[in-house]
């Protein structure tokens, strides 16, 4: 008995250890979508703009300190799209809040920084989306720009 109980332990902490393959599907989707649906539900108070990387930005009178905000969300009972949503809106919502600590009107040249990975676009974010979490990191320069 002790040699089945040994044999049954041993094959469990085998399973355990082997590695996982967790599911991290990356999404490009638009970031004016999670700014609108920020200012819709009072999220965000437009006091501070966002630019992505290459995307047109009015004049910077001061660029001051750069700054990654990593978010994550539980994405059980959400969509993709609404959890992508949820934790780059974390992340606008942390940048907001750091830039008018800072005296900063903007946050500009923003990129995508999953896992230490750039990737910019003038119009979209990545979101990596996984079995039970997704997420959202975003790296950027807090700036004054001309309103």
């Amino acid at each position: 008995m002790k040699t089945v109980i040994a044999t049954a332990l041993a094959t469990l902490l085998l399973a355990a250890a082997a590695p996982a393959s967790a599911r991290d599907d990356a999404h490009m989707l638009p970031l004016k979508d999670v700014i609108e649906l920020g200012k819709a539900e009072g999220k965000l108070d437009g006091s501070v703009a966002f630019y992505l990387e290459g995307q047109k930005t009015p004049k910077v009178l001061q660029k001051m300190s750069s700054d990654v905000s990593n978010k994550k969300t539980n994405s059980a009972g959400k969509g993709i799209d609404r959890a992508c949503q949820w934790a780059a809106l974390s992340a606008l919502i942390a940048f907001e809040q750091k830039a008018k600590q800072i005296g900063a009107n903007a946050v500009i040249g923003m990129v995508s920084y999953y896992k230490k990975n750039t990737k910019a676009s003038p119009t979209d974010y990545e979101c990596h989306d996984g079995a039970f979490v997704t997420g959202v990191t975003l790296k950027g320069n807090y700036a004054k720009v001309a309103e």
